[in-house]
C-alpha cells in the first residue's frame, strides 16, 4: 500500500488534471482511493487541488483560444451566445468557484475564458472552488472512516 500512496499521488495528479477538461470523470473518486490507501492527507488534496486546477485553468485557456464562428458552426446561435456572455458576466470571475461541479465546470471554465473574464482573478476563484471541494471530500471521508 505504501507503494500505491507514494507513487499513486502522480495519478492523482495526472487523473485530477484530466477530470477538469473534457475527461469525464472524477477525481473525487482519485481522492478517496488514495486516502484509503493510506496516503498523507495533506498531499493528497494538495496534489488533487493542483492538478484539478490546472485543468481548469487548461479549459480557461481552451475557452481563451476560441473563436465566435467555431461556436456558431456547431450550430449555436449569435443571440445565444450573447445571452450566455451578459450572465457570465454579470457573475464575472467568481462564477469560476462553480468550476468545481461535475460536468458544467468544465463548461464554465471554457465559458470564462471565452468570454475574456480577466486571468487572475478567475484562475483565483477557481482554486479557492477546486480546493474547497477536496477538502469536503476529506472531511466527510475523515468522518466516516474515523
Amino acid at each position: 500500500m505504501e507503494f500505491l500512496a507514494e507513487y499513486g499521488l502522480i495519478g492523482l495528479f495526472i487523473g485530477s488534471f484530466l477530470a477538469a477538461t473534457i475527461v469525464p470523470f472524477s477525481a473525487d473518486v482519485l481522492l478517496i482511493g488514495m486516502l484509503v490507501a493510506g496516503a498523507n492527507p495533506i498531499a493528497t488534496v494538495t496534489v488533487a487541488t493542483i492538478g484539478n486546477w490546472l485543468g481548469g485553468i487548461t479549459s480557461y485557456g481552451i475557452g481563451r483560444a476560441g473563436k465566435w464562428e467555431w461556436i456558431e458552426k456547431l450550430h449555436v446561435s449569435r443571440e445565444s451566445l450573447e445571452k450566455q456572455k451578459s450572465r457570465i458576466e454579470k457573475f464575472g470571475a467568481p462564477i469560476a468557484l462553480l468550476t468545481w461541479v461535475p460536468f458544467i465546470g468544465d463548461v464554465f471554465a471554457v465559458a470564462l475564458g471565452f468570454y475574456r473574464i480577466k486571468f487572475l482573478p478567475a484562475t483565483l476563484w477557481m482554486g479557492i472552488g477546486k480546493a474547497g471541494r477536496f477538502i469536503c471530500w476529506y472531511l466527510i471521508y475523515s468522518a466516516t472512516v474515523g
